[in-house]
């Protein structure tokens, strides 16, 4: 006899936002981990690829049942569209004022960055994916 585990559609909510709001300060942490024990391209790639991984998890946090693919594509978008923002005066003027500003904005268009946030997608749209697939039936 088998029986089925629970689909992603029966975690209650609250677990899931539990699960995002860890995912998301593991994430931070991670980013000020590689900022600790390595600089330069190592740590601005990484740091890329991890704003994009923690907007995946603050995505999940806000809307629980987002797809893997739905939250990692809205992911990717903001971050592209903050990277873009940085072709005009306004996130370098925001963070001339603002040390908040100058994390979430940053000042400076830099084209890899791009490609490192789709990276970061990629790797939250996994994560997610992985945790959120419904397991094969189990046998009794």
């Amino acid at each position: 006899m088998t029986e089925k585990s629970p689909g992603p559609a029966s975690i209650p909510a609250a677990a899931v936002r539990a699960a995002a709001a860890a995912a998301a300060v593991l994430t931070v942490a991670a980013g000020l981990g590689v900022r600790a024990v390595s600089g330069g391209e190592v740590a601005k790639y990484a740091g890329d690829a991890l704003y994009t991984v923690l907007i995946h998890t603050l995505v999940v946090l806000l809307v629980p049942r987002v797809r893997p693919l739905t939250a990692a594509g809205t992911a990717l978008a903001l971050s592209w569209a903050v990277e873009l923002a940085q072709l005009t005066d306004l996130p370098a003027e925001l963070s001339r004022h603002s040390t908040a500003a100058r994390l979430v904005l940053g000042s400076t268009f830099n084209p890899p960055d791009l490609f490192w946030y789709a990276v970061g997608a990629a790797l939250a749209w996994a994560v997610h994916t992985r945790l959120t697939a419904r397991r094969a039936p189990a046998l009794l």
